[in-house]
């Protein structure tokens, strides 16, 4: 696999006393003790759900699927537009 993914989009979270870490346009995520961990780790995370992709032979097609573009060997992510935080009620 000889592939690039130059600033893909990380959302880090807090539950409890752990961060996790989840990557949006691949809906993989990850965890840690603290902010160096958990990105370690969900970089980890997406580098081996990206080898299994390319093991089955759906790379391409998941990449795709997810937004981002080819560019040459390289893939751009889809960009962020704004990270927003809502109060939900349900009634």
């Amino acid at each position: 696999m000889n592939i690039e993914l130059r600033a893909v989009p990380i959302v880090f979270f807090e539950e409890g006393d752990i961060i996790i870490a989840h990557c949006v346009p691949l809906d993989v995520s990850s965890c840690g003790h603290n902010l160096e961990e958990a990105r370690r780790n969900v970089r980890e995370a997406i580098e081996l759900f990206l080898e299994t992709c390319d093991d089955i032979g759906t790379l391409n097609e998941v990449l795709e699927e997810s937004g981002f573009i080819r560019d040459g060997e390289n893939w751009i992510p889809p960009a962020v537009l704004q990270v927003d935080s809502l109060d939900i009620a349900p009634q």
